[in-house]
């Protein structure tokens, strides 16, 4: 081991990318081959799986539809989605860092919701109905997948529409979803709630 540099973090910040299926993902491919080449490497190394970035819901994850008033969804409303805010995920990784006890892999959540449970939250904070729409089965989504890669492959864009088409069937097919939660591994961390997340956006 190098002095100085007791323990690796790796920028593996995403749903559990280990129980999805190779192929179906690129960066989850790319986060698997890294980490098998980190597990050989003469240094300890803490992967944090903290599920999707709560920053981007609203943004550049568009499940919520404000002109419309929906949650769109695939496959199934109900399933759990994770999401953790950006600071959170920071303070967490600050904390692992000085921790010389900090294990391999280290699941967190700051919220875990389905599309059924955004609509009826959003409901509440805009004082306005929202509704969860299915557009679609997996299967569909990994139809546009392939539709979209095939017209605009992109390959040295790391975040081409498709990739992020990628991630949202792995979590709509509860594959990513985390388990066994470390949330409380560290104290004084306070998590954001999608409900607060969705407090401060404009869904006019």
């Amino acid at each position: 081991m190098r002095a100085g540099v007791p323990r690796f973090i790796p920028s593996d910040y995403a749903a559990d990318f280990r129980a999805t299926r190779p192929g179906d993902n690129r960066n989850f491919d790319l986060r698997r081959e890294f980490m098998a080449t980190a597990d050989h490497a003469p240094i300890r190394v803490t992967s944090i799986l903290s599920g999707a970035f709560m920053d981007l819901l609203g943004h550049e994850m568009p499940l919520l539809q404000p002109r419309i008033r929906r949650v769109l969804y695939w496959h199934d409303g109900d399933q759990r989605l994770d999401f953790t805010r950006k600071d959170d995920v920071a303070a967490y990784t600050a904390a692992a860092a000085l921790d010389p006890t900090a294990p391999r892999i280290l699941r967190i959540a700051g919220d875990s919701v389905s599309a059924r449970d955004i609509a009826s939250t959003v409901t509440t904070v805009s004082g306005r109905p929202w509704s969860a729409l299915w557009v679609g089965s997996l299967g569909s989504l990994g139809l546009t997948i392939r539709i979209a890669r095939f017209f605009a492959p992109a390959p040295g864009v790391p975040f081409p529409p498709w990739q992020g088409m990628q991630y949202l069937r792995d979590q709509f097919s509860g594959r990513a979803e985390l388990t066994d939660l470390d949330n409380t591994r560290y104290a004084g961390i306070r998590w954001t709630s999608v409900r607060e997340h969705v407090g401060a956006l404009s869904l006019a």
